[in-house]
């Protein structure tokens, strides 16, 4: 089965943890994961700036091993994570924002027609967090 994954949850959320381990299930069942959408504060899980604190699991990191490991495309907001500050290397000089950007491969910024694109390719669409 084909499935397109969307987080809109932060990675300090438990629905961001069920996201990731649900996926690697997927995976595990010899299901293939069409892509990773990343929206609303789902966006926080590229970024490269969230210090987590020494006694919790940092979720930035174990999806951007995930998604390494198991080569998926990974795509974040571009929308959404310019909203809240979560950018790359070449919307960092486009906005003149300080630093080489807080989002790296594997994540890719780009549009919503992504997410439409993965729910026509995909069997099932499932989502995580929101409201």
């Amino acid at each position: 089965m084909k499935f397109a994954i969307t987080v809109f949850s932060p990675p300090y959320s438990p629905s961001s943890r069920r996201a990731l381990r649900f996926c690697e299930a997927a995976l595990a069942g010899s299901h293939e994961i069409v892509r990773l959408f990343f929206y609303q504060d789902g966006v926080y899980n590229a970024s490269g700036a969230i210090v987590t604190s020494q006694d919790e699991t940092n979720l930035g990191h174990e999806w951007t091993r995930f998604i390494e490991s198991n080569s998926l495309d990974a795509v974040v907001c571009i929308a959404a994570a310019l909203k809240r500050g979560v950018l790359d290397e070449t919307e960092a000089r486009r906005y003149q924002r300080p630093g080489d950007g807080v989002v790296n491969v594997p994540w890719a910024l780009s549009g919503l027609g992504q997410l439409h694109e993965a729910a026509q390719q995909a069997d099932r669409f499932i989502a995580f967090g929101g409201s």
